[in-house]
C-alpha cells in the first residue's frame, strides 16, 4: 500500500514540508483565522510568498511579524481590492462569521464572496488561480444516523446552513478553477471546546451523548487543501466533505477524553437543558470521495490520535 503524502506526526515541521515544492510561488488567503492563519503561516515558513486578508489588527501583527504581506479590512467591502496582488497561484477562503449571528454570516460568507468574485473579475485578465472554499456540513440538514456524502441532498434548516450554501453557489462563479472542502467538526491545536469543559470540572455536556460526532482535525483539514492542489485537474470545480471517517457517539469520545484526565463520564441532558443553542443532527459524515480522488489520508483518522496529541501538548 502507497504510503499517504500527509502521513506523519503533528508537528509544524511537517506542515511546512507539504508546501515546501511551491517554494516561490504566491499563496492568497482570505480569512485569517484558526486554518487560514496556520496556512498563511507554515507556507510563508516553506518559502512561498503569502498575501491574507484579515479583519483582526491582533492577527495582522502576528502574520506581519511571520513574514506575511497583510492587509487589514472588511472581506465584504471592496476597500481591499486594490491592495491585494493579482498575480496568484493558490486562493484560499477560509473566512468564517466572526460573530454577529445570522447577519454576520451572510456579510462573512455572502457579501464576501460576492466581493470575492468582484475582484477576482474586475480586470481585463481575470485571476485564475485555483480558489479552494472552507465551506461546512451544516449545508446538510440529514438526522437519524444518515450516512451523508457529497450526493446527499442540501436542504439546511437554519439560517446559518443556508448562507453557507448561498455561499458556495457565489463562489462557483469564480473565474479559474475551484473546489469546495465541506469540512465536519474543526477541532485541534487550542481548538477544543470538549477537552476545556472537561478539563474545568463540567458533569454535564451540552446535546445527546447517543449522537455521533463527527470531527476533522486543523492539520488534516490543511492536508485537504495540499491535496487538492496537488490534483488541480481532478479538484477542479469540485466539492468533497472532509471529516476522519470515524464519528462515534459523543458520549464516548466524551468518557475517554474523561478518563483520561481522571474524571468521570459527563452526562448529557439532551435537549431543552438549556446548554446549547442548538442541537447537531445525528448522521455520519462520510469523506470516501476526497480518498480515493485526490489521495488524501487523515493523519488522525478517530478523536483518540487527535485528542492524544493534544492531551500529550
Amino acid at each position: 500500500m502507497t504510503r499517504s503524502p500527509f502521513s506523519g506526526p503533528n508537528r509544524d515541521s511537517d506542515l511546512v514540508a507539504w508546501f515546501a515544492p511551491w517554494a516561490g510561488r504566491r499563496l492568497l488567503v482570505f480569512g485569517a483565522g484558526y486554518v487560514g492563519g496556520t496556512v498563511a503561516r507554515v507556507a510563508r515558513a516553506a518559502g512561498l510568498e503569502v498575501a491574507a486578508l484579515t479583519r483582526n489588527p491582533a492577527t495582522a501583527e502576528a502574520l506581519a511579524a511571520a513574514g506575511v504581506d497583510v492587509v487589514v479590512a472588511d472581506f465584504a467591502s471592496h476597500d481591499w481590492h486594490a491592495q491585494m496582488p493579482r498575480d496568484a497561484d493558490f486562493v484560499l477562503n477560509a473566512v468564517s462569521s466572526g460573530g454577529g449571528g445570522v447577519e454576520g454570516y451572510r456579510r462573512s460568507y455572502v457579501e464576501g464572496a460576492r466581493s470575492l468574485i468582484a475582484w477576482a473579475c474586475a480586470a481585463s485578465v481575470p485571476v485564475r488561480a485555483h480558489l479552494i472554499y472552507t465551506s461546512s456540513t451544516s449545508v446538510y440538514a440529514q438526522g437519524g444516523g444518515a450516512r451523508v456524502d457529497e450526493a446527499s441532498d442540501t436542504e439546511p434548516v437554519e439560517e446559518n446552513g443556508r448562507l453557507i450554501l448561498e455561499s458556495e453557489r457565489v463562489v462557483r462563479a469564480w473565474p479559474g478553477p475551484w473546489t469546495v472542502l465541506r469540512l465536519a467538526g474543526i477541532y485541534g491545536p487550542d481548538r477544543h471546546l470538549l477537552l476545556d469543559q472537561l478539563r474545568a470540572g463540567a458533569t454535564e455536556l451540552a446535546g445527546r451523548g447517543e449522537h455521533h460526532l463527527n470531527l476533522v482535525h486543523r492539520d488534516d483539514i490543511i492536508g485537504a487543501l495540499v491535496a487538492a492542489w496537488r490534483c488541480p485537474e481532478r479538484a477542479a470545480d469540485q466539492v468533497y466533505t472532509v471529516a476522519d471517517g470515524c464519528p462515534e457517539a459523543k458520549a464516548t469520545v466524551a468518557a475517554w477524553v474523561a478518563a483520561r484526565l481522571g474524571r468521570e463520564p459527563p452526562g448529557f441532558p439532551g435537549e431543552g437543558a438549556g446548554l446549547r443553542r442548538r442541537q447537531v443532527p445525528d448522521r455520519v459524515i462520510v469523506s470516501d470521495r476526497i480518498q480515493r480522488e485526490l489521495g488524501w489520508r487523515p493523519l488522525y483518522p478517530s478523536f483518540r490520535e487527535g485528542y492524544a496529541s493534544l492531551l500529550g501538548a
